[in-house]
This record gives structure tokens, C-alpha cells and sequence, in this order.
């Protein structure tokens, strides 16, 4: 069972997650798991491809409820998907503000902060692959989220786009203050980006590694993005 509830700012963990048992069909994906994650703090869910990462984001997303435990999020929840998932027939513009109920200039300042601003009403097949990435980056913090689930972000980019979308996420997180738990395959991007690593392992999978990364290379800080040097 998932549920969220605010405010956001209650005592206690932003999310508060115990998995007992996760099945597909016959085959049990996910085992015992909890997991808490405080305010503010920027988590990496690892682990090799196919072990039940994105089946754990989706649970605390709210999208999977065929799980026995609970799932509690103390706030509002936006989660970005390895595809886009855009609306091909509607501007990019009405792609921010459908889904959000964003007015028409908040919808913009997103594009905006996104590098999307003058884009506002070309169609998403109008737009690069890493172009509609910002888009999808661009709704998901227009919800005003206490908890950004992403799930391989990054995938199908080449490294130089990479590292313009990890920029991008970096200053955005700062800007916005918002916690987040990014699920990856890659590991210099959970060294880089998360101040925590969670490593899944076994079958069915249950957490076999839970790390403070305190040289993570991006921090949050009151102006923006910082670097540790590392």
C-alpha cells in the first residue's frame, strides 16, 4: 500500500518504505526491503540491470500496488521515466501545463529554466532527444515536488549530453531544494550526483550496500550548484 500525505515539512522521514515481497507472476523480484529517506538528501538506487530498481521506483511512485508492505510519502511525488513520455499531439508548452495544472506563465518559466524558452509551442517530435528530456525535467519539478523519483534519466544520451543533463539536474535540485532518488546502472553517475548509494543485490533482491557519498562532486548550496573538487 502507498500513500502520501503533507504537509511536507511534518517530523519524520520524507519517504518511509517496507517491502516484504514484490512478485512477477511467479517469480519473486523484490524480497524484504526498508527504506527511509530524510529531507533533502539526493539518494542512487544501484544495482545490475533487471534486479527490481525501477519496479522499487514505481512503488514508491504509487504506480505498482500489487507489493505486500507499505509505502508512505509524507508530501507531493513527480517521477521522470527512462522514455519522455510526452504528448506527441500537444504543444510543449500544453505538455507542462495538462499534467501540472500550471498556468501558461508558470509553464514557461519552466521551459525557461530548462533552456526551453521560444520552444513554448513547437510539438515534442519537433524537438532533439536530449530536448525533450529537458521538457520532461521541466514538468517534473513544475509539479513543486518534496520527492523526484528519476528512473535512468540519462539513458540513450551521448556523454556530452550526459553532462549537460547532469548540470541541468544539479542546478535545478539546488534551485529547488527538492530530494531525489535517481535510479542508475552507471556508477560515476550515482558518485556524482547522490549524496547516498543504496546497492540491490540477489534474487529476489534486497539492499545489500546503503553509503553517505561525502564526495559526491555536485553539493547543494544556497546559490546553485558547487563542486567538491573531486
Amino acid at each position: 500500500m502507498q500513500d502520501s500525505t503533507g504537509p511536507a515539512d511534518q517530523p519524520g522521514p520524507l519517504l518511509d518504505l517496507h517491502l516484504t515481497r514484490l512478485d512477477y507472476g511467479p517469480a519473486p523480484v523484490l524480497g524484504e526491503i526498508t527504506l527511509q529517506v530524510r529531507r533533502g538528501e539526493t539518494l542512487a538506487l544501484v544495482g545490475p540491470s533487471g534486479i527490481g530498481k525501477s519496479s522499487m521506483l514505481r512503488v514508491m511512485a504509487g504506480l505498482h500496488d500489487d507489493f505486500s508492505g507499505h509505502c508512505h510519502v509524507a508530501g507531493k511525488t513527480a517521477m521522470i521515466f527512462q522514455e519522455p513520455t510526452l504528448l506527441p499531439w500537444r504543444s510543449v508548452r500544453d505538455n507542462i501545463r495538462i499534467p501540472t495544472g500550471a498556468s501558461q506563465a508558470e509553464a514557461e518559466a519552466a521551459l525557461a529554466e530548462v533552456g526551453l524558452a521560444g520552444r513554448e509551442g513547437d510539438y515534442p517530435g519537433q524537438l532533439s532527444l536530449g530536448q525533450q528530456r529537458r521538457l520532461s525535467l521541466a514538468r517534473a519539478f513544475a509539479v513543486r515536488p518534496d520527492l523526484l523519483l528519476m528512473d535512468e534519466p540519462f539513458v540513450s544520451l551521448d556523454p556530452e549530453l550526459v553532462e549537460e543533463m547532469m548540470v541541468l539536474f544539479a542546478r535545478l535540485r539546488a534551485a529547488h531544494g527538492v530530494t531525489t532518488i535517481l535510479v542508475t546502472h552507471v556508477e560515476a553517475e550515482a558518485k556524482r550526483l547522490a549524496s547516498r548509494i543504496v546497492t540491490l543485490g540477489g534474487s529476489p533482491a534486497r539492499v545489500t550496500g546503503d553509503v553517505q557519498n561525502r564526495g559526491a562532486y555536485f553539493q547543494l548550496s544556497a546559490s546553485g550548484v558547487t563542486s567538491s573538487g573531486s
